[in-house]
């Protein structure tokens, strides 16, 4: 449904689309801007403190709002609003959904199993362009992708060619996911300090600081004690909040402009910030550090996106936001315009600007608007390492999923009781919003730098457009972005210590287990078997075969698994059905569910030896194993059907002997399964069978009591098309899985070879102490370790 130059000519049409964006508009204001819109807390006093002084000349003040000004319609309205939004992933933004749309134009990408038929994929060749595309509901992009120029071509052979190009990228990538992180630590301790901070004014300020630490640490207990509850509990009181602020905001702004210094408007002009700097120089400098804190969150609309639209997001922050964050910031400097407080530096505050009689009022309401600003950074962090862990890039940890109407609210326990550590360490540690800010301030100028060198390729590899415009992108936001990360880190011992400290320590982690999943990988890959030796057994596999299904989980995409060869040569009996298992991460956001199998056949018919690849989106939502297992079947039963001669074209047949395995991507089953409880056996009304064996269908899991069993129970149809080889194949696997299934899960123990480098043993041990300490890959499908038996291996790399 296009909500520009369509052809739609139903008014009708165009009035519930324009209705479904002023509503995910209005939500976006609870979720996505309630970091930015409460940086007035803070920034004037970061920007005076200690740095530069405040003079009856009101030089200083109108040459910090000029700074906040531009900075604040050059970074998040016309690089963000106007240009990053476009660079969406399938309606996807953040660090990674970049990383990820680079990886699909050029191949850079450091997944281990990726196969050319992951290209196949509907999500894999969708591209957000440039230019005329019109922006729809979901965020998805109705544009063309531009011919590729040529200087896109030798930019995607340098980078393929030279893999240290290729490693600078992934570090790059790596560098603005760990400063997410550290901005989750940060950030929340910032917010609610500074809306804390109100209490300055109503007592004194020996006693202020003994109250403000203890208020603001159980404020953050409590936030981060109810994330268990998952943002949709109490998402519906977010938008009021932060609009309430943002109304309260622009109406105090607005009422000091007209009441302390209506000419205010003046200080915009960019002459103010030369003046700024020629008198203030060193001091000045440094001080854009704290100026820097306008920007707060600004990175939230891209990576936020896949929540809402384009034009959603567009329409909250020009129309609602941004001039009700420009009214703030001017009438605080109007008011300090007026209001000369040498002697005392923390009176310089957001709250000296308000109204005696409103303060209370206003104070509580900063709070609230500080928790659900926090409440964003924390789940934002959430997401981000779910990305992450999903592409290999972090160890596995428990998600939860906190809704079942918005796949990116995810709970991750570990994760949130180690960053409220981490933020009350340094909320307990500072004290004050002058460190916290300069903490804070290092790890958002950092990921925009990031955003701004992946945003240059994307311009060039995806969009087609030329170098010379990716180039005048990065010089020109790069440049204020360098301008403000120089001043931030020029305080690294005031505190920008503590977002390196944190970024060195998660990417330490992300990169170790980086290569530790790669090594693993070529192990496996050198030592897989030959589909010779298998066949060279005979259909019994040279053992007992016994009644069920035997489930083997591997990484690779083809050939046998040396854990197979191990269990094989140790135990003398094996499963009548096998089905050797990949589950896989793709570079794409979602993968369609009728897209998500590939099921191959290794070997001959009568060795009933099967291969599935279950692949997933980094944003996928992976199912439980009693839904997990019935796709499964489903989709081997589909591929046994469409594999029958009276279906498969000319020339497709297998033949029994041949090496090659030809994959299919199934989502079909075209017999009906029935749930069976204890105490009878009644068809499932959920399911929904589609007659084409070309068409696909999802099914539905019904509804059933938590207090009884079930179990999924498949009825073969009474067809007299189907070939009678099929059917006995079909009878075979539905008894199979009546008897049961045992996952087969191998379990390494990684080791350096004789003559290894010292580095390289130390890499290996913190891996190996990293997966051990982690989540199995049984947990990926929710498998019960009931059914689990695991092979231990040892691997020498």
């Amino acid at each position: 449904m296009d909500l520009e130059g369509g052809t739609h000519s139903n008014t009708f049409i165009k009035r519930e689309s324009w209705r479904t964006v002023l509503t995910l508009a209005y939500q976006s204001l609870g979720v996505v801007y309630g970091d930015l819109s409460t940086s007035p807390l803070y920034v004037y006093k970061s920007a005076f403190a200690e740095d530069i002084k405040h003079s009856e000349t009101n030089e200083e003040i109108y040459g910090v709002l000029s700074f906040v000004f531009w900075t604040l319609t050059l970074i998040p309205l016309l690089k963000y609003v106007f240009i990053v939004l476009k660079a969406n992933d399938n309606g996807e933004g953040g660090t990674f959904a970049l990383y990820s749309l680079l990886c699909r134009h050029a191949r850079i990408g450091f997944l281990p199993n990726v196969q050319l038929a992951d290209e196949d994929l509907s999500a894999y060749k969708k591209t957000e362009s440039l230019t005329r595309g019109h922006d729809s509901i979901n965020g998805e992009s109705g544009g063309y992708s531009r011919r590729p120029v040529p200087e896109a071509s030798n930019l995607k052979y340098l980078l393929e060619k030279h893999q240290v190009l290729q490693r600078i990228l992934l570090i790059l990538a790596l560098i603005g996911t760990c400063m997410v992180i550290g901005d989750g630590v940060l950030t929340p301790a910032l917010s609610v300090f500074s809306a804390v901070s109100g209490l300055e004014l109503s007592m004194a300020k020996e006693h202020h600081k003994f109250v403000e630490v203890p208020i603001a640490c159980a404020i953050l207990i409590c936030l981060f004690a109810v994330q268990h509850c998952g943002t949709h509990r109490v998402g519906f009181l977010f938008a009021p909040i932060v609009i309430t602020w943002l109304l309260c905001i622009s109406m105090i702004g607005l009422y000091n402009i007209i009441h302390w210094n209506p000419s205010i408007y003046q200080a915009l002009s960019p002459y103010y910030m030369y003046k700024f700097l020629k008198k203030t120089q060193m001091e000045g400098w440094m001080s854009l550090g704290g100026i820097l804190l306008c920007i707060t969150g600004s990175e939230a609309m891209f990576a936020d996106l896949g929540h809402f639209s384009q034009l959603s997001i567009k329409i909250a922050f020009s129309f609602v936001v941004y001039p009700s964050l420009i009214l703030a910031y001017m009438g605080q400097a109007a008011y300090l315009s007026q209001h000369h407080f040498v002697e005392s530096n923390y009176l310089i505050g957001f709250y000296v600007s308000v109204p005696e009689k409103l303060r209370w009022p206003v104070l509580a309401i900063a709070i609230l608007a500080a928790v659900v600003g926090s409440q964003a950074v924390i789940t934002g962090t959430f997401s981000i390492i779910k990305q992450c862990s999903a592409l290999g890039c972090f160890p596995r940890v428990k998600i939860i999923y906190t809704s079942h109407k918005f796949y990116g609210q995810v709970y991750i326990p570990d994760i949130n009781w180690i960053l409220m550590i981490l933020c009350l360490a340094v909320t307990i540690g500072f004290r004050d919003t002058k460190r916290l800010g300069n903490a804070s301030g290092l790890a958002i100028i950092t990921v925009m730098l990031v955003t701004t060198c992946l945003m240059s390729l994307v311009i060039v590899l995806c969009w087609g457009r030329s170098i010379v415009l990716a180039l005048c992108f990065i010089f020109f936001f790069g440049s204020v972005e360098a301008l403000y990360f120089s001043s931030s880190l020029i305080k690294f011992r005031e505190g920008a210590w503590v977002p390196i400290i944190l970024s060195l320590v998660f990417m330490v982690i992300m990169y170790v287990w980086h290569y530790g999943t790669l090594k693993k990988y070529e192990f496996d890959v050198q030592n897989k078997v030959s589909i010779n030796w298998l066949l060279s057994l005979g259909p019994t596999l040279g053992i007992v075969r016994v009644r069920g299904i035997g489930l083997i989980h591997s990484e690779l995409v083809s050939g046998i698994p040396a854990i197979f060869s191990h269990f094989v040569t140790n135990l003398p009996a094996f499963h009548q059905v096998l089905v050797f298992l990949c589950i896989k991460s793709v570079p794409v956001p979602h993968v369609q569910p009728e897209e998500r199998f590939l099921v191959g056949r290794i070997g001959p018919k009568e060795y009933r030896l099967y291969r599935c690849i279950a692949r997933y989106g980094y944003h996928d939502i992976h199912k439980d194993d009693i839904e997990f297992e019935e796709d499964l079947l489903c989709s081997i039963a589909a591929f046994i059907q469409s594999s029958s001669p009276l279906t498969e074209p000319d020339g497709l047949a297998e033949e029994s002997g041949k090496e090659a395995e030809r994959m299919a991507v199934v989502g079909a089953c075209h017999w009906l399964p029935e749930w069976e409880e204890d105490g009878g056996c009644d068809s499932c009304e959920n399911v929904r069978d589609l007659a084409g064996p070309s068409k696909s269908r999802e099914i539905q899991s019904p509804i059933i009591s938590t207090t009884k069993k079930k179990r999924v129970r498949f009825v073969l149809p009474e067809s007299p098309k189907m070939d009678s080889g099929v059917q006995e194949e079909l009878r075979e696997l539905m008894e199979a899985r009546e008897t049961g299934m045992v996952f087969i899960m191998g379990h390494s123990y990684m080791k350096a070879k004789g003559g290894s480098s010292f580095m390289k043993k130390i890499v290996l041990h913190v891996y190996d102490f990293l997966r051990r300490n982690s989540r199995g890959p049984c947990y990926v499908v929710s498998i019960p370790y009931a059914s689990t038996l695991e092979v231990g291996m040892s691997y020498l790399v």
